[in-house]
């Protein structure tokens, strides 16, 4: 199944921005290629989550950011405090969005990760607002080039029709 995610990307983004979805890792992280090497996006283990959620961070990524080691953003670990937590969820909203409106297309539950377990700090219900109205706006106004060339392919890979309608998304589905 991740060898699916990792073809489907190669087959969209590999030539055009020689960049790699790699599997396996302990911890998510993108490396920038050297001149003669490619930029790889690893992904935790063989979560196909996992690899949407860090296909979303690198569509969000600008040409300067994707030359630096996961992006050059701050992050805290597990076991932010509330401040940081809220920090965190500042920058993950895109790239949530993102993430959602991926899973649909690969016909895949979506869950809000607040990435803070060893808190027990759920996601805010404004930040699943701000994901949701992302999400809605993303529908209305449309894709920019990557996730939309990204959607494209796994909507076609998948079989799944119109994954940027806004019927398929609700509020309420992210408290499921």
């Amino acid at each position: 199944m991740s060898e699916n995610i990792e073809r489907i990307f190669a087959q969209a983004f590999a030539e055009d921005y020689n960049t790699h979805l790699v599997g396996g890792a302990e911890e998510p992280l993108y490396e920038p290629g050297e001149p003669n090497s490619a930029h790889k996006i690893h992904y935790r283990r063989d979560y196909f989550a996992s690899a949407l959620h860090e296909v979303a961070h690198w569509c969000v990524a600008g040409s300067q950011r994707r030359l630096q080691t996961d992006y050059g953003y701050w992050y805290a670990e597990d076991g932010r405090s509330e401040e940081q937590q809220r920090l965190f969820e500042q920058v993950e909203i895109k790239p949530q969005a993102l993430e959602w409106i991926f899973s649909k297309a690969s016909a895949r539950p979506f869950r809000v990760s607040a990435d803070n377990l060893a808190q027990n700090l759920g996601p805010s219900t404004s930040f699943k607002q701000a994901i949701y109205r992302a999400c809605q706006n993303y529908c209305a106004q449309g894709l920019p080039p990557r996730p939309a060339r990204f959607v494209a392919e796994l909507a076609k890979h998948y079989r799944v029709e119109a994954p940027l309608s806004a019927e398929h998304y609700s509020l309420e589905a992210l408290d499921a």
